[in-house]
């Protein structure tokens, strides 16, 4: 069911690891395929993180049941999660929820609730299919399923064309749009002009983090930043890779060309501001 496990690392053990044991722990690399639901599994906050990818003329794609354990085997796979999902695709796509159809145009997004029984991806025809990405946490009571558009969505101006980081964060799964247990989930857009995102860097010791590139046009590359403020690490990421950001670590990214990224989190509490941020001389 799962392509792989993501086990939650100490902070020390990024003194000393190549550029290949940063990627095993951190990257999350070949979330789409064509036809198929590719999911990876995170011992950070128990996240699933994965993708849908319809064919443009195929059928539906159906999230699977659980395999394992045992005792959970053949039981939905939202039986005790929630679900954020974006169309990260060219072309329109349809999310079918327990026999509810919800139609997502490119950088819609939809939150599906815990007890969701059957799930299904499709494309909407024509020559783009859609993509979906998917970001799920454990979820302790169910809400209802909302869907939500850039215009729907919370919008946050932040940064300048001056420091290169003039960018809208949407905020699509928070409070303010819609309930959900924990998970909190949105999409960022930088303007043109700007490569860096959340910069200046933040740490919130209460959540777990993860970014998702995507729109980067083939054979350009993102930086992506981590490990603790005094110690610092990079990632280069390609378009429509992930990558994890542990509670102790930061997270910043710098495009060779024009990109959105997605933010996914799960932890102790709902609020968005909660995070340390910090000056970027504080960095070494």
């Amino acid at each position: 069911m799962y392509r792989k496990t993501f086990y939650a690392t100490h902070p020390g053990s990024v003194e000393g690891a190549s550029n290949e044991e940063l990627r095993d722990r951190y990257l999350i690399p070949g979330l789409f395929a064509d036809g198929e639901i590719r999911l990876n599994y995170l011992h950070y906050e128990r996240f699933v993180i994965g993708g849908a990818a319809p064919a443009a003329a195929g059928g539906p794609l159906s999230l699977p049941t659980q395999q394992a354990p045992a005792s959970a085997a053949g039981k939905p796979f939202l039986e005790r999660r929630e679900l954020g999902v974006v169309n990260v695709g060219a072309g329109a796509g349809v999310v079918t929820v327990d026999g509810y159809a919800y139609e997502l145009a490119p950088k819609d997004g939809l939150y599906v609730p815990m007890g969701s029984v059957e799930v299904s991806f499709e494309s909407a025809g024509g020559a783009s299919p859609a993509r979906f990405y998917l970001a799920s946490t454990p979820a302790h009571a169910r809400f209802e399923a909302v869907r939500v558009s850039l215009e729907k969505a919370v919008p946050l101006e932040l940064g300048s064309r001056e420091t290169s980081n003039e960018r809208t964060v949407y905020q699509y799964v928070v409070p303010a749009v819609c309930e959900s247990s924990q998970l909190l989930l949105g999409l960022t857009l930088l303007k043109p002009g700007s490569v860096w995102n959340t910069c200046p860097p933040h740490l919130h010791d209460r959540r777990s983090e993860v970014y998702f590139y995507f729109d980067l046009k083939e054979g350009q590359r993102v930086m992506h930043f981590m490990g603790q403020p005094d110690r610092m690490r990079h990632l280069v990421l390609a378009g429509e890779e992930a990558v994890v950001s542990p509670p102790w670590s930061i997270h910043m990214g710098a495009g060779t060309s024009s990109y959105g990224f997605i933010w996914a989190m799960g932890g102790e509490n709902l609020d968005y501001t909660d995070m340390q941020v910090l000056d970027i001389c504080q960095l070494k």
